[in-house]
Formats: structure tokens, C-alpha cells, sequence
């Protein structure tokens, strides 16, 4: 690996929502660091928080695997909330309220707890956003402060799965709701050159079941929020956005944990056809005179 190198205007690394799929990000790190390349940020969003959360933390590309095998596996859905079921079948009866989900997350919570303890985001070795979504108004929320479990629960709390998760006398839920790839947070916190991983959502291969039905729903929403807040981005802002949309050989799906080896294989070779530019851009960059307000 070549020495690390910080470039003035500071490289953010911007991991998008994608289950499983988020993985692909330990490829792009693999790829940065062989390069010299210094990451100066990270903003994760829904599932990606988990992986942008690990490379903050320092956590090597084998920890992290390893990690992901403990953490996202189909164990964490099983368990059903049948008094959910209840108050949504007899909602003035039992008193039906906005902290409604359909599974159990005691287990999520304790692999979190058991992952990340009581880590702080503002605490990572290297500066971290993660981005929800505020369930009363839609808009985006962002933190960059507070417990990391917090953050995380709230930002992979898929709508009717999991509850909407309380931070400060708010719920939220899923980051993707509001935007799958968190381009503009890196934008708002002053980044200039935005490494930016996201990740189609695949068709449902058939809709034989009312959750198959919602899964394809989300999909359609998700790819078309994710263009056209890219395409936004890209037009309205003077920082540098360099997307890296890896494209899986094989049917990626929620938790193919076996997968991850050639899911970060796949991160790699999506960062390595981006490298180059992105080498350029850094050295171009590296070369220019300081303007008087960077100088200062």
C-alpha cells in the first residue's frame, strides 16, 4: 500500500442503501488505500451505515466481513411481532401508534450493541454522517453526533419490517425513503471530490405474496429516487461526484452473507475502472495554487 495521502479539498466516501450488496464499499477501501488515496470523510445510508460506521470505526476489510456475517443474516426477521399483527387487525382496541413493524428487533439490537457498543459517531477515527429519514415530515435527517446503534437502527428501519426507531422524541426510518445515495450530505459538510457507491434494487423475480408485492413497490421507488437525486446533485453543485454503481453477475439477495467475497470482488473492479479519473482529478488538484480562502 502507498502512503496515505490528504488532499485539501478532502475525499468523502458516500455508501448508499443496498442490503447486503453494501459490502461492495470494502472493495472500494481495498482500492483507496492500494492507491494511497486517504478518506476524509464517510456517509452511510439504510444498510450502508453499517459499512460506513466499520470504516470510521478503522475497522480492516476482514473485521468487517466478519462482522456482516454476525450482524445481517435472515436470523434478525424471523421472530414476528404478533402484537403488532393484533393492533393493526384491532387498532382501537389495542391502541394502534406510529411504532408499528411487523418483526421483532431485539435480536438487530443486541448484534448492534454487541458490534458497536456504545461508540459515538463524533468519537470515529475519521469524521461520519449517517443519514434516516424523519418519519413525520419525510425530509432527511442527518447525524453526525450520538450514539452510532442509534443512528444505525433508525437508518435500516424498512418501513412495515421494522419500527420507526426514537432519537430524541422523533421517529425514523429507513434512510432510502428520503434519498438511497446521501450525495448532498457530503456536499453540505464541504467535501470536493465525492466517491459516490450506490446500488440498484433488483426486480422481484415473481409477485406470488403481498410482501413480494411491497418489496417490487420499493424497488421501483428506490431506483427512481436514486436517479433523479443523482442527476440533481450532479447539476447543482461545483464538488466533483464520481459514481461507483457496481453490477452483480448474480442475483444479490437481503442476506447472502456467503456472498460478501464476491460482493467486495465486484466493489473492487467497479472502483479500479474509476481510479484513474480519480488519480487525475486528485493530482490536478494537488498541482493547483491554493485560492486565498484555502490558503487561510
Amino acid at each position: 500500500m502507498k502512503s496515505v495521502q490528504r488532499h485539501r479539498r478532502g475525499v468523502a466516501v458516500v455508501i448508499g442503501s443496498g442490503s447486503v450488496k453494501c459490502a461492495a464499499s470494502l472493495g472500494l477501501v481495498n482500492v483507496l488505500n492500494r492507491a494511497g488515496i486517504a478518506i476524509d470523510m464517510l456517509v452511510g445510508c439504510s444498510a450502508g451505515c453499517l459499512y460506513a460506521t466499520m470504516i470510521a470505526a478503522g475497522r480492516s476489510t476482514g473485521e468487517a466481513a466478519a462482522m456482516t456475517r454476525e450482524l445481517w443474516t435472515s436470523e434478525i426477521t424471523d421472530r414476528h411481532d404478533r402484537r403488532a399483527v393484533l393492533r393493526a387487525m384491532f387498532p382501537r382496541l389495542l391502541g394502534f401508534d406510529a411504532r408499528f413493524g411487523l418483526r421483532d428487533d431485539k435480536l438487530i439490537m443486541q448484534r448492534l450493541t454487541r458490534a458497536f457498543g456504545d461508540a459515538r459517531i463524533e468519537a470515529m477515527q475519521t469524521p461520519l454522517h449517517l443519514a434516516a429519514t424523519d418519519f413525520e415530515n419525510g425530509n432527511q435527517a442527518v447525524f453526525s453526533s450520538g450514539r452510532a446503534i442509534d443512528a444505525i437502527r433508525a437508518s435500516i428501519a424498512v418501513p412495515f419490517l421494522f419500527s420507526p426507531w426514537p432519537i430524541d422524541g422523533r421517529l425514523y426510518i429507513d434512510g432510502y425513503m428520503s434519498d438511497p445515495l446521501p450525495v448532498g450530505v457530503a456536499i453540505r459538510e464541504g467535501a470536493g471530490v465525492i466517491v459516490a457507491m450506490g446500488f440498484e434494487s433488483p426486480s422481484q423475480e415473481r409477485v406470488s405474496t403481498a410482501g413480494r408485492f411491497a418489496f417490487q413497490v420499493s424497488s421501483i421507488l428506490s431506483n427512481n429516487l436514486l436517479k433523479s437525486q443523482f442527476s440533481f446533485h450532479g447539476l447543482a453543485h461545483h464538488a466533483e461526484v464520481i459514481p461507483i454503481i457496481p453490477q452483480f453477475k448474480e442475483r444479490i439477495r437481503l442476506f447472502d452473507v456467503d456472498k460478501i467475497p464476491s460482493i467486495i470482488e465486484e466493489g473492487e473492479r467497479a472502483a479500479e475502472a474509476q481510479l484513474p479519473y480519480l488519480s487525475r482529478l486528485l493530482d490536478a488538484q494537488a498541482a493547483a495554487p491554493a485560492s486565498p480562502a484555502s490558503a487561510a
